[in-house]
């Protein structure tokens, strides 16, 4: 048998891409890494594999505790981590989703081509700059209210729809058509709620971003054509989150949970794991208020790409409907859903934390919107600004190896503080410009330092594995043109 030893974990190879630490010290399932022997040498460079054992010790885990090919260190689970706990006898974790309450991406198609922005980089990207809000603190597209902001959080997308931000197409091509009904507004604080009343339509810092790619390579011509994805073709992707309330969110309840649940803390290796039991009022509280901040999100996102169509137009002089700038999909990345999966034979209703790791479901599942249901659920995998990015779509084994899931992106391997002593955020605008003809613009240098393409796993790499194993498969992939960050 093939294994792996790093800081004292052993990992058995199951099969190529598999590995797996086996149950002991208290763990109630096994924990296992999708990833090749090069990915792998990497992910155990931290705590990852540490972080990955602990979550196995939640009770109610089911099958495995998972780490995708991208996984890297986080609070609590680790970054690209998975897990379902039973939504009866289980719990839910604020560590196992994170901080940033659906921080995800959508992909915006239009019908212009490289020709069309070819040479004027500088032009486009001066204009997104300068009309999408980004870096920290307030600024967002509308000025709003508490009563805005409940709503937003009560209805998601729909309240979009309803005030001209957004059209039929979008909500119907976004993951739960953009709403997600469980949301309750009242288990939201009053703090978060004032902390995203001015962040509505805005990019945030650290890795968010917009970017303008073309398309260079189409995988699977059945798939890229469902999508509407072809060579040479422009598109835009958008990654951010829920801002401050999203933040605050995850703060309030794990204070709350670590003062209620103290006894299920005390069992748990890592306070960061702090969890509500199932069926608790806490539980309860949780998800409604982590289903408000995933409708303020998708919102998020939804101003954001309602801005950047209407600088599309005054750069191009046409209408956005005739540019064709329609939403190919969005996908969450940090969240927790109730979702009924088979476990041993019995279909059991589960908790699934994505931590840092996308939905992927395969062609034929109900929830896969109806364009896309006989190919299956496109994901988006962002890479770095010199490396491109992903459009896969749901792999045939994901439901059964992953709870219908799979990577988020190339994953880090150096802290954003190593990032800034490594590179200098004018080189590698520099670079990027002379040697890639990417035009990068960002509130500072530190953030373009903090996000260089040194920084980041081989995103190659990453895709390739979740395609051999069958999770997510390769359709086309991106390249930047030009790029916004805070």
């Amino acid at each position: 048998m093939t294994t792996f030893d790093a800081d004292g974990i052993t990992l058995e190879r199951v099969r190529e891409n598999v590995w797996e630490i086996p149950r002991e010290d208290g763990m109630r399932v096994p924990a296992r890494v999708l990833a090749s022997e090069a990915l792998l040498e990497q992910i155990s460079d931290d705590k990852t594999l540490q972080q990955l054992k602990n979550t196995a010790h939640l009770p109610g885990i089911r099958k495995y505790a998972l780490c995708m090919p991208d996984g890297h260190q986080g609070y609590g689970f680790p970054v690209g981590g998975v897990a379902a706990l039973d939504a009866e006898d289980g719990c839910i974790s604020p560590g196992g989703v994170g901080y940033d309450i659906n921080c995800g991406v959508r992909m915006m198609k239009t019908d212009l081509t490289y020709a069309d922005v070819d040479g004027r980089e500088e032009e486009l990207v001066d204009a997104l700059f300068a009309n999408i809000p980004s870096g920290l603190g307030g600024g967002g597209v509308v000025e709003s209210g508490i009563d805005t902001v409940e709503s937003i959080l009560d209805r998601g997308m729909e309240w979009a729809l309803e005030e001209g931000y957004a059209t039929p197409e979008d909500l119907a091509h976004c993951e739960d058509e953009g709403v997600r009904s469980d949301s309750d507004p009242a288990a939201v604080s009053q703090k978060a709620k004032d902390r995203g009343k001015n962040q509505i339509g805005s990019l945030g810092s650290g890795n968010h971003f917009l970017e303008v790619q073309r398309v260079t390579d189409v995988f699977r011509e059945d798939a890229a054509d469902a999508y509407g994805l072809s060579e040479d073709q422009i598109v835009v992707l958008i990654h951010c989150g829920s801002r401050g309330l999203g933040h605050q969110v995850c703060t309030d309840y794990l204070r709350k949970i670590e003062k209620r649940h103290g006894d299920l803390l005390a069992r748990l290796p890592d306070k960061e794991l702090a969890a509500a039991p199932a069926g608790s009022e806490l539980a309860e509280e949780y998800y409604g208020a982590m289903c408000a901040a995933i409708n303020f999100a998708w919102v998020n996102r939804q101003l954001v790409m309602h801005r950047t169509r209407e600088v599309f137009e005054r750069v191009f002089g046409r209408e956005w409907e005739e540019m064709g700038m329609d939403l190919l999909y969005d996908v969450a990345h940090n969240i927790a859903k109730k979702e009924v999966h088979d476990v041993e034979g019995e279909d059991r209703e589960l908790y699934v934390h994505r931590k840092g790791a996308t939905r992927a479901f395969p062609a034929g599942h109900p929830e896969v919107p109806a364009a896309y249901r006989e190919v299956g659920q496109p994901i988006i995998i962002p890479g770095s600004m010199g490396a491109g990015s992903f459009v896969l779509r749901g792999g045939e084994h994901s439901m059964t190896e992953t709870f219908g899931s799979t990577a988020h992106g190339a994953g880090r391997v150096m802290s954003r503080t190593q990032a800034k002593k490594e590179f200098w955020g004018g080189d590698v605008r520099t670079d990027l410009r002379d040697q890639d003809r990417v035009y990068v613009k960002a509130q500072s240098g530190a953030t373009v330092a903090e996000e260089a393409p040194g920084v980041y796993k081989d995103v190659d790499e990453v895709v390739r594995v979740s395609d051999a194993l069958g999770i997510g498969d390769k359709v086309a992939r991106t390249f930047p043109v030009c790029n916004i960050k805070g």
